[in-house]
């Protein structure tokens, strides 16, 4: 008898196969039997109606701190992600001296928009090697998740807060490249970094890794050269403002020394300028030219980021914007009643060297979101140019006029560029060739901002329901397979006998995402985006069910992915 038996449903089975009806076996947390299975079962789920796939590889996450109170990477698991990879961009919690804590959360916070006092509630630290953070995790997981190892922590590891600031000497190198080497040999998935003028720590100075020369981040890079199943992950300014000849050929050289894949987040498609998409992807050009692999992320949705004036967010990226936007709050609103102030704002935001985000300065195209007087609760989702010609105003003058009305706390929500259908298609045919990978959610991270981690169920609505612009197998082998194959994860992503049971079953006519709201569930009653989702009948990590019905079973089946065990080693060149 076997534990679990998925009877009559559609297999779609992350191959890019054609779908077809059948039964899939499960004993011992993998898949026993696949298409016709005669054995009885513990538990016999009836997938009439219902599709069965692989669970969803989520490739690009920063769940490092919240996997530590919430061991599901909620509301991930809702959408059917059963495995998660965090520790990309350079910033991971280990390794970590005691001294360095309140650094190393104060920089996450500032980073990657997680609420600090949610971090200093949520984070016990007791660790401080890599294979100590690893083995802290290990054996409380909901889902299946690995782990990169950060550049930004190695760095303050090994130089400290008093030499953090400058280059590293030869010895210093030479520690980091050991320290590296051991977190590797304890689990570590490989090795990443960032070199983004958009991270800054606590302090407002820019992150250890910033000052790294390309001579240390390729030693770095050379160290997952010599072990199994590890892979590369790089953010740079040309992520966003477009590449450097000099960056396209010191990413292709991080794949090269490293003989690894280097994956890098995210990939803007816009129709309206094709050449800056070209551009960005002659970057995996180049590198396969000369020996490695540049894969770029991209998402199969829009994430709506929502703006504030009072925190911090993309609008401060905008040069000359951070000079107003970071005073003290009461200096900020004196500035921004200011006609000069706003004068420069508006122009500094239409700039050449505003670059990627200039698309930020769409003022009437802003709704607003919530807010916090009587005045404004009856401007709650409407657009900034709609009011604006009510009052015989200037878009952008209105918005800032409805922030100060609530002391700048107003949510804002940008409308995005690129919901064309023009570009739409670029963007499918993208995904559809494999010249980019879906990822870039970044779950875990900017919290109060974003919710990209949504993107399963409603890239699959999208599939089914709405442009249908792929298959519902390829779109399946996006998010499972295709993933699976770039970090060498073994036996998953698969419908196919002996891989792990990572399965999600769904109602292809009804799967979607729940609608987006806030709730208080962080440590310290902090808040965050969430939303659950419709149509997802089961999530099983390795063969357990960690959703039915849409609710969370409380089940901790996951696994800590550690390289060489749990992945194999993709060659490229």
């Amino acid at each position: 008898m076997i534990d679990r038996l998925i009877r009559n449903a559609t297999i779609v089975d992350g191959t890019g196969a054609p779908a077809r009806v059948g039964d899939v076996g499960i004993d011992a947390g993998r898949i026993c039997a696949v298409d016709q299975v005669d054995d009885d079962a513990r538990e016999v789920i009836d997938g009439t109606g219902l599709v069965v796939c692989p669970g969803f590889i989520d490739p690009h996450t920063h769940f490092d701190a919240q996997l530590l109170w919430d061991p599901y990477a909620s509301p991930s698991n809702l959408h059917g992600i059963t495995t998660v990879i965090s520790g990309n961009c350079g910033f991971t919690l280990a390794p970590m001296r005691p001294a360095d804590t309140a650094w190393t959360l104060e920089m996450m916070a500032e980073v990657e928009g997680m609420p600090l006092e949610a971090l200093t509630a949520g984070v016990p630290g007791g660790w401080t090697s890599f294979a100590e953070y690893l083995d802290h995790v290990d054996g409380s997981l909901g889902v299946n998740a690995g782990f990169l190892v950060g550049h930004c922590q190695l760095r303050r590891y090994v130089m400290g807060a008093e030499h953090g600031d400058g280059p590293a000497t030869d010895d210093q190198v030479a520690e980091m490249v050991a320290e590296l080497r051991a977190s590797i040999e304890a689990g570590g998935l490989g090795f990443s970094s960032t070199q983004s003028f958009s991270h800054n720590d606590g302090d407002g100075k820019p992150v250890p890794s910033r000052n790294a020369t390309t001579e240390e981040l390729l030693a770095l890079c050379e160290v997952v050269a010599d072990h199994e199943g590890t892979t590369l992950e790089y953010i740079t300014d040309g992520c966003l403002k477009g590449f450097t000849d000099e960056e396209v050929q010191r990413i292709a050289e991080m794949s090269r020394r490293g003989r690894r894949p280097v994956n890098w987040n995210v990939l803007t498609v816009d129709s309206r300028d094709p050449e800056a998409v070209d551009h960005q992807l002659s970057a995996s050009r180049y590198a396969a030219e000369h020996g490695g692999r540049v894969v770029a992320l991209t998402m199969p949705i829009l994430v709506a980021m929502n703006m504030s004036l009072l925190t911090r967010c993309a609008l401060t990226l905008i040069p000359g914007w951070d000079e107003v936007l970071t005073k003290p709050v009461p200096e900020r609103m004196a500035l921004l009643r200011d006609p000069a102030v706003r004068a420069k704002l508006r122009a500094d935001a239409e700039a050449e060297e505003a670059g990627v985000f200039r698309r930020l300065n769409r003022w009437a195209d802003y709704h607003i979101g919530d807010t916090y007087s009587p005045e404004n609760k009856p401007l709650e989702s409407r657009r900034v140019g709609d009011i604006a010609a009510e009052r015989g105003q200037d878009p952008f003058d209105t918005l800032i006029d409805i922030a100060l009305v609530d002391d700048l706390r107003t949510v804002l929500w940008p409308t995005p560029l690129e919901d064309d259908d023009a570009s739409w298609k670029l963007r499918m045919e993208l995904l559809d060739s494999g010249q980019a990978l879906i990822g870039g959610s970044d779950g875990g991270a900017h919290l109060d901002r974003m919710l990209g981690s949504v993107y399963p169920t409603r890239f699959l609505a999208d599939t089914i329901r709405g442009r249908r612009l792929v298959s519902l197998e390829r779109a399946v082998q996006m998010m499972t397979d295709d993933p699976a194959q770039l970090f060498g994860l073994r036996d998953r992503g698969r419908i196919e006998v002996g891989h792990h049971a990572d399965l999600v079953v769904f109602d292809p006519e009804t799967i979607r995402s729940g609608p987006v709201r806030k709730v208080a569930d962080l440590p310290s009653g902090a808040e965050r985006l969430f939303a659950g989702s419709v149509g997802i009948a089961r999530v099983l990590v390795n063969g357990v069910p960690i959703v039915v019905d849409g609710e969370p079973t409380g089940e901790t089946p996951g696994a800590l992915l550690r390289s060489g065990r749990d992945t194999r080693t993709v060659p490229v060149g």
